[in-house]
């Protein structure tokens, strides 16, 4: 059983025995609970936790657990009724909105419900991530000197050159901030680099998080459409040339949705076009750590291969560890690094140190390497699990291009196909999946389905989740027939 429903279900039996002690009174030892209910005593503890997080039971070390106080009487609540005059306004007068769409990032955020096969998750299952290495390089960070003191705000100088030689070219330490994860860095670099109402080009489709960063500061995102070569240099010129926008952002690497990895030939294009236009490439190296089995030779970051300080540069560790392993790079060279370098430590002063100090514990490690090697062949494996089934049980749904790096594969739908109500219906089926729809700063040429093979437990959940996925279809396909 897994350890979270292990948990949940501890917590649920142990509430409903609460009346058979009085308040104050003591409940068995957590080696009565590990050998009466046959869990861990991890799981013990972590239920324990959750019934005294909801005020029912207080936890003594070295005493044990006793069910709390009766709680007194609820205070009624408020009128928040004036709150929506206050939060109301004019949203054609705002250069920044406060009202924020986050539905497109909830959907590979949000957990699905018990039995629910996650095809629409955007992080490592359980049993990909590196718990046991991860909890190593806690611990020994726990154990170094001044690891709890406040660390330098541009990040500890042995993570900051590790980022930069993993980066490469001329990039150096003096050049790299430590950030708290990719969507952070991706924040400050959008804030730093276009002012409100500005324009910012985005390939079509792209990561809907990066959307919301954009029009929550204010930007106006402007499509440009990517093949399975990447993003189109001629398109790219004309966005230019018609927006006058000084920001491209991109991944040139295994594009979230797509795949797709940027041509070598269009590789220096790119460059060219933003460098004349005067303009910013943001690179977003998200999953360089997730290349399959049978990628090949990786090209090299943008970052490494500009001396002139055009592009900005992410990198993270997150997805290649856990979701809550947020620890990332954001590079840059020129004046625009003071910029910012003063944005981060407005908005979040640091990144905490003993995380940093993993950090560096974990990618100095020999777990480390092995982990990634692991990584590569499972992702391959379950890549090629999800491809076969999807040509063998629903062969209407195209798949233009198989990646070998990343987590997800990019399904376009047939015409005509009603790409909400098959997400829900898939929901129905037992399988959740992501719609096309979010990707897109304009209007979708077309249906499209995110079906990711990395936040499942195997190949065995991917074939299952391929029949539900099939039986969906075929629901809302007879019903548009029936129309």
């Amino acid at each position: 059983m897994h350890e979270r429903s292990s948990v949940g279900e501890l917590a649920n039996q142990l509430r409903g025995e609460l009346n058979r002690y009085s308040p104050g009174g003591k409940l068995p030892s957590s080696r009565a609970l590990v050998e009466r209910f046959r869990v861990s005593p991890v799981t013990v503890s972590r239920a324990l936790a959750q019934l005294a997080a909801e005020g029912l039971v207080v936890t003594r070390p070295g005493a044990g657990a006793f069910r709390a106080a009766a709680r007194t009487a609820p205070v009624s609540a408020g009128d928040t009724a004036w709150q929506t005059v206050s939060l109301s306004a004019d949203a054609a007068t705002e250069l920044v909105p406060r009202t924020v769409d986050a539905s497109g990032v909830l959907v590979s955020l949000a957990a699905p419900p018990p039995g629910v096969i996650e095809f629409n998750g955007g992080y490592l299952h359980p049993s990909l991530q590196p718990e046991r290495a991860m909890g190593a390089a806690l611990s020994r960070a726990g154990r170094r000197p001044g690891v709890w003191g406040r660390p330098p705000v541009e990040g500890l100088p042995e993570l900051r050159e590790w980022f930069a030689r993993y980066i490469g070219g001329a990039v150096s330490a003096a050049e790299v901030l430590i950030t708290a994860g990719g969507q952070s860095a991706l924040t400050t670099a959008l804030r730093a680099l276009a002012p409100p109402g500005a324009p910012v080009l985005v390939e079509s489709p792209t990561y809907p998080g990066m959307l919301a960063i954009a029009r929550a500061a204010g930007l106006r995102p402007v499509p440009v459409p990517v093949d399975p070569d990447g993003v189109q240099p001629a398109l790219l010129a004309d966005a230019f040339r018609a927006t006058g926008a000084g920001v491209f952002v991109c991944q040139p690497l295994f594009q979230n949705p797509t795949g797709a990895v940027l041509a070598p030939e269009r590789r220096g294009e790119v460059l060219r076009i933003a460098r004349e236009a005067g303009a910013f490439v943001v690179e977003d190296d998200f999953v360089r750590r997730l290349a399959h089995e049978d990628a090949g030779p990786l090209p090299r970051p943008l970052a490494s291969e500009d001396p002139d300080g055009v592009v900005v540069h992410v990198n993270s560790l997150t997805k290649a560890t856990s979701p809550s392993f947020r620890v990332s790079a954001l590079a840059a060279r020129g004046p625009v690094l003071e910029r910012l370098r003063a944005i981060q430590v407005v908005d979040t002063f640091f990144v905490p140190r003993p995380l940093q100090e993993a950090a560096l514990e974990l990618v100095g490690s020999p777990a480390w390497p092995r982990h990634l090697r692991s990584l590569s062949a499972e992702l391959k494996h379950r890549r090629d699990a999800m491809t076969s089934a999807l040509r063998l049980h629903l062969p209407e749904l195209a798949l233009p291009h198989i990646p070998s790096g990343g987590y997800q594969l990019w399904a376009r739908l047939p015409d005509g196909t009603d790409e909400a109500a098959l997400v829900a219906g898939a929901l129905r089926a037992g399988v959740a999946v992501t719609p096309g729809r979010p990707y897109f700063s304009a209007e979708p040429p077309a249906g499209h389905l995110r079906l990711s093979f990395a936040a499942v437990a195997g190949p065995g959940e991917i074939t299952e989740g391929v029949r539900r996925l099939r039986a969906a279809c075929d629901e809302v396909l007879r019903r548009t027939g029936d129309r």
